[in-house]
């Protein structure tokens, strides 16, 4: 769990963005350990608490924001402090947005999609 040093710098980040108007949603995650994972094989469904391998692809939290560009993400994140005492890593990815989808997201999944 972070410090309360961090937890603050992070909180008066988290209102940079705020005020900036980019800022529509963020979170913390538990570690994968308090997690399950559900694998799909075909129909079937199965789910796992086992732990993950790759530990240094886990995801500890997110921040959903509105931005112009890629770059303009790039440099709100250069800003940020550093989430772990040492070396760390923000992964940045785009939402996917209807228009994303082509010919495949028709009319009707388009208006499906505006009702949820």
């Amino acid at each position: 769990m972070p410090s309360e040093q961090l937890l603050s710098d992070m909180g008066q980040y988290n209102e940079d963005w705020v005020k900036a108007g980019i800022l529509l949603d963020g979170e913390g995650l538990h570690p994968s350990s308090k997690g399950m994972r559900v694998h799909f094989l075909g129909t079937n469904r199965t789910a796992s608490n086992e732990p993950f391998t790759a530990t240094q692809d886990l995801i500890a939290g997110f921040w959903l924001w509105q931005v112009k560009s890629m770059e303009e993400a790039i440099e709100w994140v250069k800003r940020f402090p550093n989430p772990m005492l040492g070396d760390s890593e923000i992964e940045i990815r785009p939402v996917v947005e209807g228009d994303d989808f082509g010919e495949a997201l028709t009319p009707e999944l388009r208006e499906q999609e505006e009702r949820i």
